[in-house]
């Protein structure tokens, strides 16, 4: 077996940046279901930044990063979507895409159409399988649907307004302020809302004459990022800071309403129903 020697971002403990440092590593052939793949683009996401600072615990020594696209080397036993020479990315477990090549599982990796460049590969391929499990999964949206789309200016959201859009569906969404409701009007939003501004739940039974957004008043999960707190998420779904309604619907796993982690998934019940409207 020939061994590849790669230059690799590893951590030997938890801490700042200082602790990443640049090593030399060894690859060796892919195993039965594995690729080896020549790095030529690595996504960056907040991920990286938990596993260095153990926010996500992980073993140590660790090699950092979840996504990357460029190009197969090499394939093991029992592959058949992939051939050496593919242009490939992923986004996915386990981690170590800070090197020039590495050995991954194959069913992680797919194919990186030519018309996509290596750089948005390795950028957008997570944010891409977020908007495709949501739009055609989660509910397969149809030619005259309105969907409500928060953080619509953000890494998913501009990818689903524009898939949405495309899909013949009116496009609601929630923004921060004015710079960010210009891009997702951009992108394919047709109603940006900037909720800082505005009770988003008025505007949308305004804008659909009292229907609401896609009709989902169920209970709804929310992936926490970095800033937010309970209040700022409560004002997004219900347009005011209903934080306890959050809380207690996630209590078994939330032991203090100020301690909510990026990447937590919280349950968001629906909103009280509107009052009824004097004759």
């Amino acid at each position: 077996m020939t061994a590849i020697t790669s230059q690799a971002v590893r951590i030997d403990q938890h801490g700042g940046p200082e602790e990443l440092k640049l090593v030399e590593v060894q690859v060796g052939e892919p195993g039965p279901g594995q690729i080896r793949i020549r790095h030529k683009a690595i996504g960056l996401n907040f991920i990286d930044v938990y596993q260095r600072s153990g926010l996500y615990p992980s073993p140590m020594p660790l090699q950092l990063g979840m996504e990357a696209s460029g190009i197969v080397e090499a394939v093991g036993e029992g592959v058949t979507h992939l051939q050496p020479g593919d242009r490939a990315a992923y986004a996915s477990q386990p981690p170590g895409s800070y090197c020039e090549v590495r050995v991954m599982p194959a069913q992680c990796v797919c194919k990186l159409p030519d018309a996509i460049s290596f750089e948005t590969g390795a950028a957008m391929l997570l944010k891409g399988l977020t908007a495709q499990y949501l739009l055609r999964r989660t509910y397969r949206v149809q030619p005259g649907d309105t969907l409500l789309i928060h953080a619509a200016a953000g890494g998913v959201g501009t990818i689903a307004c524009q898939w949405a859009k495309a899909l013949g569906a009116t496009v609601i969404g929630t923004v921060s302020s004015e710079e960010k409701a210009a891009i997702a009007r951009a992108h394919g939003c047709d109603y940006p809302i900037i909720y800082t501004r505005e009770n988003f739940v008025e505007r949308v039974r305004e804008i659909t004459g009292g229907e609401g957004g896609g009709g989902n008043t169920g209970e709804q999960t929310y992936t926490v990022e970095k800033g937010d707190n309970l209040s700022t998420i409560a004002k997004q779904f219900y347009g005011r800071q209903d934080w306890k309604r959050i809380y207690d619907a996630n209590r078994d796993q939330l032991d203090d309403p100020d301690r909510i982690k990026p990447g937590q998934v919280l349950r968001i019940p629906p909103a009280d129903p509107a009052p009824p409207t004097a004759a």
